[in-house]
């Protein structure tokens, strides 16, 4: 491949785009279903599952991450500094994944032993594989609006992996396990690992690394973590990446409770049934007879849909507005569909999948640009400090991922605990219980995106930015 040219084919574009539809079947699970796995599949207490989650979880982030990352940008082979990491960790993250979703047949305390370590590992191997991958978009090319466009095509597969874990793996969990959510859950976690390792590998053969750092270039972990402390928009994107991550986590994974326990079963099968029959008129009969687990489906297949047309969208908006001003606009608007869940009464059906659809739209097109303006960041180091560090920059933002994940998650189950849900019950809720489930998908994930929004206005790479720092890297790389 010629390594002059920073222009990227569409075969690479699709290559790199396989490695986050691989991660995500695994990420995706987490945020979705890790808290319901622990409290009404596992078994845990809400306050063991919410204290594992977030134990484990940031020290995945402060613990893992950075080193990683700081071995990741020292890492000398024929293949790159962060290819060979997609390598080296794809089949052990699919089977670690497989692992962390089993139930074996142990006493309450190995269940919570056996949950931590499946749970510690799981992130640890996602780590070693994610953040180099993320890391090598700030390195495959150095042209920012092939890097728009290559964040374009990661997140569409990102949205095929989420579509298919939020719409279809409930219901095929209890198809496959004939009712039985555990037996279910291991049948479709083995397929999982196995699809991963392979879009992985994919990843690996089509991707090639073209940002190379100058040979001389030669610097301490120390100088690299000073860098970080003074880079300003790398301080904002980390609390940003943070406060993200929190919303998606504790309303992805407060979904499943508001339908089981707060929307109206009478109301919901009355509206989904013509889309049901539409679907099996062509064939499409994934949703099974249970009508909240259908619900939740094609409510996330709504909302997911309209995402994927707001990513379309993204990369067009990015390149004539600039990546801050779209993201901050788009991601004020989605947060005012979210809020608006609070208001709608357990029947009003329509309100509820159409505040979701149009949350999916406006959300869909700040997706591609978070990870983009991490390039950029990286970017910005290296015009500032003329050193190039661009895994232990990422390896901050997975930071960021990690601790919005396991508070988000943590939170979750924390809450429902505080309100007085009770996990694996066919006994209905108590009126305070159901409540929180609405405030866990409205009020409560609102909160971090407008703090998100607020920071915005001081993160300083914006358009005309972009532009000066692009040019004089070209400059300098071409001397």
């Amino acid at each position: 491949m010629n390594r002059s040219t920073q222009r990227l084919s569409v075969i690479e574009k699709l290559g790199y785009s396989l490695g986050d539809l691989a991660a995500n079947l695994v990420f995706q699970t987490l945020m979705t279903y890790l808290a319901y796995f622990y409290t009404d599949i596992y078994g845990l207490e809400t306050q063991h599952a919410s204290a594992i989650i977030l134990t484990v979880g940031l020290l995945a982030a402060f613990g893992f991450n950075p080193i990683i990352g700081a071995i990741a940008d020292r890492t000398i082979s024929r293949w790159g500094k962060f290819r060979p990491w997609i390598l080296w960790t794809a089949v052990p993250l699919g089977v670690v994944s497989l692992l962390a979703f089993s139930t074996p047949d142990f006493s309450y305390k190995g269940k919570l032993i056996y949950a931590v370590i499946t749970y510690t590992f799981l992130l640890l191997l996602y780590a070693a594989n994610n953040l180099p991958y993320s890391a090598l978009s700030g390195v495959i090319t150095g042209d920012m609006k092939q890097r728009n466009s290559l964040s374009s095509y990661r997140f569409v597969a990102v949205m095929f992996a989420q579509f298919f874990v939020q719409v279809f793996m409930l219901p095929i969990i209890e198809s496959a396990g004939n009712g039985n959510k555990a037996a279910g859950i291991e049948i479709v976690m083995t397929w999982l690992a196995i699809i991963g390792i392979l879009l992985l590998l994919i990843t690996f053969m089509t991707t090639r690394e073209r940002i190379v750092p100058k040979p001389e270039q030669k610097s301490s972990v120390r100088q690299d973590l000073r860098d970080l402390i003074d880079n300003k928009p790398w301080l904002l994107m980390l609390v940003l990446t943070t406060l993200v991550f929190i919303t998606l986590a504790m309303k992805g994974g407060s979904y499943v409770y508001y339908f089981k326990n707060y929307v109206d079963k009478d109301a919901l099968t009355i509206f989904i049934q013509p889309i049901l029959n539409s679907l099996q008129s062509v064939g499409i009969n994934f949703f099974g007879e249970d009508p909240v687990s259908a619900g939740f489906g094609l409510f996330n297949a709504g909302g997911i849909l309209c995402m994927i047309l707001g990513i379309t969208l993204s990369k067009g908006l990015a390149d004539k507005y600039g990546k801050r001003d779209v993201f901050g606009w788009a991601l004020f608007v989605s947060t005012l569909f979210i809020g608006l869940l609070y208001f709608f009464a357990p029947g009003s059906i329509g309100l509820i999948f159409l505040s979701q659809m149009l949350h999916g739209f406006f959300y869909g097109l700040t997706i591609p640009l978070l990870w983009a303006m991490i390039a950029d960041v990286a970017d910005y180091s290296e015009w500032k400090t003329n050193r190039r560090a661009t895994a232990i920059i990422f390896s901050a933002m997975m930071v960021g991922l990690k601790v919005g994940l396991s508070m988000g998650s943590a939170l979750v189950a924390w809450i429902l605990g505080i309100y007085g849900y009770q996990p694996n019950s066919d006994a209905e809720q108590t009126t305070t219980a159901i409540n929180s489930t609405k405030l866990l998908v409205s009020v409560f994930p609102s909160i971090p995106f407008l703090i998100g929004i607020v920071l915005l206005f001081f993160y300083e790479i914006n358009k005309k930015m972009e532009a000066q720092i692009e040019f004089d890297l070209k400059q300098r790389r071409t001397n």
